[in-house]
């Protein structure tokens, strides 16, 4: 090949390099920069943050967690929904637990999503100055755990226990309770579980109880978000914690509900997804007198 044809093979190779590098390495993030700065899209381009006497202290779709060094809920804000991102609402660890309705059993490394739930709800309930019952929740025992047994007896062909001979509630061990949340069970005396024991051997059985299927803590206020990040609490919620941010701030309670109105969204265009309240901005407004 000669060598003005290798010339201008690499002088031609070099030109298409140069336009490229100027059309998408220059003029294309700068058209969608000028996109961004049009009226309506500027505040998400810049990340939707929230200022307060000019400082940024958060942006908008992101919540944050509103506890003392100690981790316990500062009774003056609004408390966001539980988050699995990191120690919560760490956008570098956005995620969920990936646990689902049948983890129900508590294992020595951790409880399960159950366990968590019911202890979420008794701990909300406390919090807002509500009765252990208002906490209650189906399945739940009343001390904050699953209710679930392992029955352990003869099966039959669908490996369902026809005659239980021993029953152990899983999720409660003997060194923290008297005495276990049932009874009895078909006639069967019920036991606590102890430690080292294996009750995967019998069938696991989760026990409902009484506690009413649309309980006073609402289920934003004890699951996590997908996202980890979710900022938004459902109005249930927020009116759940009106009496008790109003009593610590001295405002009252009428006063705190129309904040709450003021930073609820109605469903995305009027069809999709429920109403929301935005806590951060919430929280932020009431720091703003």
């Amino acid at each position: 090949m000669k060598l003005s044809s290798i010339l201008r093979g690499h002088a031609a190779a070099l030109r298409a390099l140069l336009v490229l590098t100027v059309a998408v390495g220059l003029a294309y993030p700068v058209l969608i920069w000028l996109v961004a700065q049009l009226p309506g899209l500027r505040d998400q381009a810049d990340g939707s943050l929230l200022e307060q006497d000019g400082k940024p202290l958060g942006s908008s779709l992101i919540g944050q967690l509103y506890t003392d060094a100690d981790g316990n809920p500062l009774p003056q804000y609004f408390q966001g929904r539980p988050s699995a991102a990191g120690d919560g609402y760490d956008p570098l660890s956005s995620g969920a637990t990936n646990l689902g309705p049948e983890d129900i059993v508590d294992t020595p490394d951790r409880p399960s999503l159950l366990t968590q739930v019911c202890a979420r709800s008794l701990a909300v309930a406390r919090l807002e100055g509500l009765t252990d019952d208002a906490g209650a929740r189906p399945f739940c025992t009343g001390g904050g755990v699953g209710a679930v047994l392992s029955v352990i007896g003869p099966r039959d062909t669908n490996g369902l226990v026809t005659r239980p001979v021993r029953v152990t509630s899983v999720n409660e061990p003997c060194a923290s309770t008297d005495r276990p949340f049932l009874d009895t069970y078909e006639g069967v005396r019920v036991e606590c579980a102890r430690d080292g024991e294996d009750y995967g051997t019998g069938q696991i059985v989760p026990i409902r109880g009484g506690a009413p299927a649309d309980p006073p803590v609402p289920a934003d206020a004890v699951t996590a978000s997908g996202s980890g990040l979710d900022p938004h609490i459902s109005p249930a919620y927020a009116e759940l914690q009106v009496a008790r941010v109003a009593a610590a701030r001295g405002l009252s309670p009428e006063r705190v509900r129309a904040l709450v109105a003021a930073h609820t969204e109605g469903r995305t265009l009027g069809f999709m997804g429920e109403p929301r309240v935005n806590v951060l901005e919430l929280n932020l407004a009431l720091d703003g007198g």
